[in-house]
C-alpha cells in the first residue's frame, strides 16, 4: 500500500479553477432503479479508461460486484476500480465511512493479491461507528412490523448521516489525524449515545470509551497515510487534463430527496449528489466532454420495503429471482422482483440528466422456464386520479397506482455468448428498442452476463 501523498497537495492554482481553465474531463456512472444494477461492472469496465473512480455518497450498504475471468469481487467501501492499479481510487467526502469494515475490505482484496496502491479517502468524509449500527437496529426493531420501519441494512449509515447533520455527535476522517482529538471526541459522545441508545431500547449496555477509542486509535495508524484533501486532488486532476469517473452507490428511487421517500437511503445517490459529495462543480460533470451513463436492469428489483409497482409476487418474480441470482451482496437478502417500470425509468434519467443507458441482466429474462415466454414493461398508472404517465417520487402516492403494460414476446436464447447488438434475437432487440424509444436516450451498453468481458458495447470502438 502506498504511503505517498505528494499529489494531494493543494494548489493556488486548483483553488481558482473554473470550466473554462479545465482540460479534463468528467463523467458518471449511476443507478436507475433501487439499487443492485449492475453498476459495479459498468464502472470497472469504464475505469480501464479513466484517471480516477471516485465514490461520492453513501457507506459499507453499497454493494458492487465485478467478475474477472470467473472470479467474483464483492466491494462495499472501495470504488469499483480497484482492480485497475492504474486508476486512482478515491472516497470522497459525501460517503460515510467504517473505517474498521474499510480496513477489512482492503485487507480482503489483499489476500487475493489485490494491492491498493492509489486508494485516497476524503479527509471530510464523516465516520460509521460501532455505536450508529446499535442505534439504526435498535430503531429498526422498535419499529418493527409497523409502517414506519424502513428496512435498512443495519449498517449504520442513517445514523451517521444523521450525525453528520446533527454536528456535536459527528466524528470526521480528519479527527482520526491525532490520538488526542479521537480520545476526546469519544469520551464526549459516547455518554450522550449511550442515553440515546437507551431512550430507544432500555436494555441497551453503556458504551466504553475506553475500548472504542483504542479500536479507533489503531484503525487511525492504518488509514492515515490515505487521507486527502480530495477536492483540491480533483480539482488539481482536471486542470491538468485528466478524466474523472463519479461511482454512485444504491440509486436514484433511493435518493433521499428524489427518491420514494422515506422508503429510501440517508444520502442523494443521484449525480446530483457529486457537488456535494465531492466539491466538483456540476457543470463540469458529462457531456460534451464525457457522460452520464445510467445503468437499469432489464427488469426491476428492490430490497427493504416501499412500494413497488411491477412487483411479481407469483411464481414469475420467483424465476427471475433464480435466474438472475438476486439475493443482496452486502446484506444476502432475497430481493423482490418485477417488470421493468419505463415510467419511473423515464423520471430518473431525466433527475440524472443521463446521456447513455446501460442496460443490464437481459441474459436473465432468457425463457428457460415457461415463465418468460411473453415480457411485459409498465408504460403507465391508473390510480384513484385516473390514468397518469408521470412517477409520483412519493411513497405514499406511489402505493395507489397500478402499472398498465405493455406486452412483447420473450426470447429462448441463450445470449451470454453475445459481443455485438446483431448477435440477440430479434426478440431481445425489440425489447430495448422499446425501451430506448419510450425513455428517448440511446442504449450504449448491454450486459449479457456476470463477466467484464459479457458486455455489448454499441457505437463503441
Amino acid at each position: 500500500m502506498s504511503t505517498s501523498t505528494a499529489d494531494t497537495t493543494p494548489t493556488p492554482a486548483a483553488a481558482n479553477t473554473s470550466k473554462r481553465g479545465v482540460s479534463g474531463r468528467a463523467s458518471a456512472v449511476v443507478g436507475l432503479q433501487w439499487g443492485d444494477e449492475g453498476k459495479g461492472k459498468l464502472v470497472d469496465l469504464l475505469a480501464r479508461d479513466a484517471d480516477a473512480v471516485v465514490r461520492y455518497n453513501g457507506g459499507a450498504n453499497a454493494g458492487h460486484s465485478v467478475v474477472v475471468k470467473g472470479e467474483r469481487y464483492a466491494l462495499h467501501l472501495l470504488p469499483s476500480s480497484v482492480l485497475h492499479k492504474n486508476t486512482h481510487a478515491i472516497i470522497g467526502n459525501g460517503v460515510v465511512i467504517d473505517p474498521f469494515k474499510l480496513i477489512e475490505e482492503i485487507d480482503g482484496l489483499a489476500n487475493r493479491n489485490v494491492k491498493i496502491e492509489n486508494l485516497r479517502i476524503s479527509d471530510r468524509a464523516h465516520l460509521v461507528l460501532p455505536y450508529h449500527k446499535l442505534e439504526d437496529a435498535a430503531l429498526e426493531n422498535r419499529l418493527a412490523g409497523s409502517q414506519g420501519a424502513i428496512g435498512t441494512t443495519k449498517r449504520g449509515i442513517g445514523p451517521a448521516y444523521a450525525d453528520k447533520a446533527r454536528r456535536t455527535t459527528a466524528m470526521r476522517v480528519d479527527d482520526l489525524r491525532s490520538d488526542d482529538r479521537i480520545r476526546e471526541a469519544v469520551h464526549r459522545i459516547a455518554p450522550i449515545k449511550t442515553d440515546m441508545l437507551r431512550g430507544i431500547d432500555p436494555t441497551s449496555e453503556a458504551i466504553d470509551p475506553e475500548r472504542l477509542t483504542a479500536v479507533l486509535i489503531s484503525a487511525a495508524q492504518r488509514l492515515r497515510p490515505l487521507m486527502s484533501d480530495t477536492t483540491f486532488l480533483l480539482h488539481n486532476m482536471l486542470r491538468t487534463g485528466k478524466h474523472i469517473l463519479f461511482e454512485g452507490a444504491n440509486a436514484t428511487l433511493l435518493d433521499v430527496d428524489h427518491g420514494t421517500y422515506p422508503f429510501v437511503t440517508s444520502s442523494n445517490c443521484s449525480v446530483l449528489g457529486i457537488p456535494a459529495g465531492t466539491g466538483v462543480p456540476g457543470h463540469m460533470i458529462g457531456p460534451p466532454a464525457g457522460e452520464i451513463v445510467g445503468v437499469a436492469k432489464a427488469y426491476c428489483t428492490r430490497v427493504g420495503a416501499g412500494p413497488f409497482p411491477t412487483e411479481l409476487d407469483n411464481e414469475i418474480g420467483n424465476a427471475i429471482r433464480t435466474q438472475g441470482n438476486e439475493f443482496g451482496t452486502t446484506t444476502g437478502r432475497p430481493r423482490r422482483c418485477g417488470w421493468l417500470d419505463l415510467v419511473a425509468l423515464k423520471y430518473t434519467v431525466m433527475i440524472n440528466g443521463v446521456s447513455a443507458l446501460a442496460i443490464t441482466l437481459l441474459d436473465v429474462l432468457r425463457n428457460t422456464n415457461g415463465h418468460l415466454g411473453t415480457l411485459r414493461v409498465c408504460t403507465g398508472y391508473d390510480n384513484s386520479a385516473g390514468a397518469c404517465t408521470s412517477f409520483p417520487p412519493s411513497a405514499h402516492s406511489l402505493v395507489k397506482c397500478a402499472p398498465c403494460y405493455e406486452e412483447l414476446p420473450g426470447f429462448d436464447a441463450d445470449i451470454t455468448g453475445a459481443r455485438s447488438i446483431t448477435d440477440l434475437p430479434a426478440e431481445a432487440r425489440a425489447y430495448l428498442d422499446c425501451i430506448e424509444q419510450f425513455v428517448g436516450v440511446p442504449i450504449r451498453y448491454v450486459s449479457v452476463g456476470p463477466d467484464r468481458e459479457q458486455t455489448i458495447m454499441i457505437g463503441k470502438t
